[in-house]
């Protein structure tokens, strides 16, 4: 339970709408207090063997955090690996987790299937 707002931060997700990502992102929103897990899952497009996870804070260009591809981390920054950490078993949904959650996390987080539709989101 948050005891004041500086504890408390929420974590949304952005999932498939007009622009038609066929990303599944759940889920739609977290509320947590510091030092918390935060998970959130990601169905990608089908056929997709790849999957990119994107955050977004207030007034601020999209962050990369970590690319996958058939189950493996392709690539990562330092902040993942500092605090994240991310999944994408065969057959079920792919995931994101924070591992102890802080203020500054909060944020919108994307996932997209592809480098092309993050490239057209944060252009826009």
């Amino acid at each position: 339970m948050c005891l004041g707002l500086l504890c408390c931060m929420a974590l949304l997700l952005w999932g498939a709408g007009p622009m038609d990502t066929e990303v599944t992102q759940s889920p739609s929103h977290l509320v947590k207090g510091k030092d918390q897990k935060a998970k959130m899952d990601c169905v990608p497009k089908k056929g997709h063997s790849y999957v990119y996870w994107y955050r977004k804070k207030l007034e601020e260009a999209f962050e990369f955090l970590v690319y996958l591809q058939n189950e493996k981390i392709i690539e990562d920054t330092a902040l993942f690996k500092q605090r994240f950490s991310a999944e994408c078993p065969q057959n079920s949904p792919c995931s994101l987790e924070i591992k102890s959650t802080e203020a500054a996390d909060s944020a919108l987080y994307f996932c997209a299937s592809s480098q092309s539709t993050v490239q057209h989101v944060s252009s826009s």
